[in-house]
């Protein structure tokens, strides 16, 4: 694996729901980063001296669509639209063309899940986190505003991706402008009543892409 692959496996698990098996693997993902833990080996520390309960309740809190920070890569594009039914059977029917049949609870577009794909699928798996750039860039700068430890999880990701990251909103719109023709929807702030399907627990045992 090369350090992105390796870097993309550990930041799904940290942006999986935490449960008891986040504190049993520390160990394993901290020696999996290795010598060049980054903002990931402090993501690690703040699990490590946080109580489960209170990891838990931060997750649900953070990844909230009502605030606009959302771990599905298509609710960023699409919003609560037609046209994102179409894109998840696209990223289901990326899964298959390298092999894998997604299997879970979750939607395909869930981000641990992309990032697993791209951790085993390299090439293929960076072309679709770069298809979906500008969502993930939003993400980034909205977990900074919520002054969250995810934030650094974020970082990681998205420094896994070629290019340097926007600094603004408005340039990771710009981004979102500059690549292929899309349904911006979710790009633009959402009016009241926009309630996508939200999963806050998860199941323990994933099987992912």
């Amino acid at each position: 694996m090369t350090p992105d692959t390796v870097v993309r496996l550990v930041a799904a698990r940290c942006l999986s729901y935490p449960d008891e098996r986040l504190h049993e693997e520390l160990p394993l993902l901290r020696r999996a980063l290795g010598g060049s833990p980054g903002g990931l080996g402090a993501f690690l520390d703040h699990v490590e001296r946080t109580p489960l309960l209170d990891l838990a309740a931060h997750y649900t809190d953070t990844f909230d669509t009502r605030n606009r920070r959302c771990l599905h890569l298509t609710w960023w594009t699409d919003g609560d639209t037609r046209r994102r039914g179409l894109s998840l059977v696209g990223i289901k029917r990326t899964y298959r063309e390298h092999g894998l049949e997604f299997d879970s609870d979750e939607l395909p577009d869930f981000l641990p899940a992309a990032l697993e794909f791209a951790a085993a699928h390299e090439e293929p798996g960076t072309t679709l986190l770069q298809e979906h750039r500008a969502g993930l860039e939003l993400l980034r700068l909205a977990l900074a505003a919520a002054d969250t430890p995810y934030l650094r999880v974020l970082e990681a990701v998205c420094g896994t991706l070629p290019g340097p990251s926007p600094r603004t909103r408005e340039e990771a719109k710009a981004l979102a402008r500059s690549g292929p023709p899309r349904e911006l929807v979710g790009l633009e702030p959402l009016g009241p009543g926009v309630e996508l399907p939200w999963p806050t627990v998860p199941r323990p045992e994933r099987t992912p892409v």
